[in-house]
């Protein structure tokens, strides 16, 4: 047995209180009592047992180090002490230190037996982490990057199909409440953020497409997904595992149980790693609730009678953190052109990803660039909370007389949620974009380009 899987038993029985006579039949097979204790609920035995493991442990056990350095806060200066041994790095003395360091070095593998380490762990919290995460479990991305986000599986929960009213009866929102604004095939939907805070994912029908609206507050990014996958005969829907990837929410979709990334809308652990599936990235506007009424007079927003018990007051979810330059969990940011919580307009386009900060949209400011292989022109919110891009294929846009025009020459062009519309009947189609803070978008995008183009107001 591998001294990481013997950790692995020895943590679940202490968290049972179970360590006693159930470890007592490891040391008939010549394993020695300090292994037995390490995990002890005694703290002499349990300083006595970690000593033992941190004279003995080797470049495989780093990663389970790293863990212990979390659980065990009593042991953090040994813990910390081996791992500088075996590493010759010190940068500091937290877990968060630690697996930033870690993040760093992806060389350094973990004992195999990792995998069943992190699944008895996360097990001892809530038992349905293994539907996620076992022995066995194909992954994409490095288990011990995996961190848990302090909630149990669906302690956020999801809101399936809320409730929805008609703008007059949404007497609880203020004009400059923020909002998730969608519209699909002519249906509009607006979804306040003092309520997404709270669940995080919206599996919805807008236009008669299935939607997943997957924010990670964390990150600051709300991405609207198509739940439509080609081959499948049933959308996806999704909800929160509790689990994060250098501080993004891991998603998991209903139909299987696997893991995805929030960012890239890829599965990256369980089965469907490496299916080749990658969700559709839909539109998504970040306005404020008096912007988006007066646009889309006709829209729904959600009810507060969503099925749970919150205080959907503004500004109460992650007040704190938003109003912090820190993460909450670690994650790398070696791209320092911004400040790591800034936050920042994001486009997706065939051949590239590009970002822009969002500051720079104040005023209802319009940009025309290019992303990958495409030509586009950006439209700020009047009220700096997003912005919206489309394909501009050669055209050059200027503020027209108001948010909802822009100017190409003598021509005159209608903004909309789904396109640009010309005054001959041409079309112009929305690009997938969203606001995000700067450390997400340049950890998952590790070659965007950062775009500082100069207004085109005449």
């Amino acid at each position: 047995m591998s001294r990481v899987r013997l950790l692995t038993m020895l943590f679940v029985a202490s968290m049972l209180g179970a360590v006693g006579a159930w470890a007592q039949s490891f040391v008939t097979a010549g394993l020695d009592d300090a292994a037995r204790l390490a995990l002890s609920a005694d703290a002499r035995e349990r300083r006595e047992g970690t000593e033992w493991l941190l004279q003995n442990g080797d470049r495989g056990s780093i990663a389970v180090l790293i863990q212990l350095l979390r659980w065990l806060p009593d042991d953090d200066t040994a813990i910390v002490h081996r791992l500088e041994t075996l590493t010759g790095a010190h940068p500091g003395s937290r877990w968060f230190d630690w697996m930033l360091w870690q993040q760093d070095h992806p060389e350094v593998a973990p004992d195999p037996a990792y995998a069943g380490f992190l699944a008895d762990l996360l097990a001892s919290i809530d038992p349905r982490f293994r539907r996620f995460v076992r022995s066995d479990v194909p992954h994409a991305i490095r288990l011990e990057e995996i961190a848990w986000g302090g909630v149990v599986v669906d302690g956020i929960p999801a809101l399936d199909n809320p409730k929805l009213i008609p703008p007059g009866a949404a007497g609880y929102l203020n004009a400059d409440d923020s909002v998730f604004g969608v519209e699909i095939n002519g249906d509009a939907r607006a979804y306040p953020l003092r309520i997404v805070n709270w669940h995080e994912m919206v599996n919805d029908t807008v236009g008669g497409i299935p939607v997943s609206l997957a924010y990670c507050t964390l990150c600051g990014a709300g991405i609207l997904f198509d739940g439509r996958v080609s081959g499948r005969d049933r959308p996806f829907t999704f909800g929160s595992s509790g689990l994060l990837y250098r501080s993004n929410k891991l998603m998991y979709d209903r139909q299987t149980d696997s893991l995805w990334n929030q960012f890239t809308g890829r599965p990256v652990v369980g089965p469907l790693t490496r299916s080749g599936i990658e969700l559709r990235v839909l539109p998504v506007t970040l306005t404020t609730w008096s912007q988006w009424r007066q646009r889309h007079p006709e829209t729904q927003v959600i009810s507060l009678e969503t099925g749970f018990r919150r205080d959907y007051g503004p500004g109460v979810a992650y007040h704190d953190y938003f109003a912090s330059p820190d993460l909450m969990f670690p994650a790398l940011v070696k791209d320092g052109r911004l400040s790591q919580k800034d936050l920042i307009f994001g486009v997706r386009a065939p051949g590239g990803v590009k970002a822009w900060p969002l500051a720079d949209f104040s005023g209802g400011s319009v940009f025309n660039d290019r992303v990958g292989l495409v030509d586009v022109v950006l439209v700020g919110d009047p009220q700096g909370r997003g912005a919206r891009a489309y394909r501009s294929d050669g055209h050059r846009f200027v503020r027209g007389a108001s948010p909802e025009e822009l100017a190409s020459g003598e021509a005159r062009w209608r903004v909309t949620e789904e396109a640009l519309l010309g005054p001959n009947g041409e079309s112009l189609p929305r690009l997938p974009a969203h606001v995000a803070f700067w450390f997400a978008w340049a950890g998952y995008f590790e070659d965007a380009q950062l775009g500082s183009p100069q207004p085109s107001d005449p």
